[in-house]
């Protein structure tokens, strides 16, 4: 009774903290010619951090954090993402003529996604993750990698630790990176058209930062910027699911096993091998 008690509080609390950080909104902060955007989920999980902290977790707030609370946040959590991701399918499903007639270039681009493996496993590897590397470098640690690490392994576990550690950077620090380097790379000689297609990275804190970024620096394409963007968002909401399971997963269990130097039967956890 007690437990079932604790968690009716723990859901209440997060009520509390979704009303709070949805009053508080989107804000943005302007640079000089950059602009970074705050959305809500943000606020939510500074509030939930900052509130984490020993020195505030005390009386009510220590039973809100309690071990017990915690594991069933991290049991659960692929309840909140399903839905999400069938809402992802929904979405997309009216949409389907439309994708078919983008153009190669935007399907191309996916294969971009892939850079998480190449370029992230190695250099993880290289200052001491093991299995956290699994999480933290099949994607770019949005709604699609966390459902995915979290059915596989439980966020519980060393990927889980993984995923749920860039999904939470990715958060905070994502807008503010993508709104500093999208006029960057304009500046460097990068066309419109193709920052824009890169803004749709499967994150819309993330694309709504950089293509603000970049209408406030070219107004005048506004609309090709919008369209290219959400175009590319689209597709990475249809297409990442799959190039994640049948093209990043592979990968990256083979060059985990290359770069581990180790036995196969060693080198990657049996769900690893399941991924597929």
């Amino acid at each position: 009774m007690g437990l079932k008690r604790n968690y009716v509080i723990l859901l209440i609390f997060a009520l509390i903290v979704i009303t709070a950080a949805e009053m508080i909104g989107t804000q943005s902060l302007s640079f000089g010619t950059f602009s970074i955007s705050l959305m809500p989920l943000a606020f939510a999980i500074l509030i939930t951090m900052v509130l984490g902290l020993p020195i505030f977790r005390k009386g009510f707030l220590q039973r809100i954090y309690s071990k017990a609370n915690v594991q069933f946040s991290s049991k659960y959590l692929i309840f909140i993402m399903l839905p999400l991701m069938a809402r992802y399918g929904a979405d997309v499903a009216p949409q389907l003529r439309e994708i078919l007639n983008v153009g190669w270039v935007f399907i191309a681009q996916e294969l971009g996604n892939l850079g998480t493996v190449l370029l992230g496993l190695p250099v993880a590897l290289l200052i001491g993750l093991r299995r956290e590397a699994i999480g933290a470098t099949l994607g770019l640690g949005r709604e699609g990698e966390l459902a995915y690490i979290s059915e596989k392994y439980t966020l519980e576990s060393k990927e889980g630790q993984g995923v749920l550690s860039l999904y939470i950077i990715g958060t905070l620090f994502g807008t503010i990176f993508f709104s500093l380097i999208a006029p960057i790379m304009l500046d460097i000689g990068f066309r419109v058209e193709a920052l824009a297609m890169a803004s749709g990275v499967g994150s819309a804190s993330m694309m709504t930062a950089s293509s603000a970024t970049l209408i406030e620096r070219v107004p005048e394409m506004e609309s090709t910027i919008i369209g290219y963007a959400a175009a590319s968002q689209l597709l990475t909401s249809f297409l990442g699911t799959f190039t994640m399971v049948f093209l990043a997963v592979p990968l990256q269990r083979f060059l985990y096993n290359k770069l581990t130097k180790k036995k196969k039967q060693q080198e990657v956890p049996a769900d690893v091998h399941a991924a597929e």
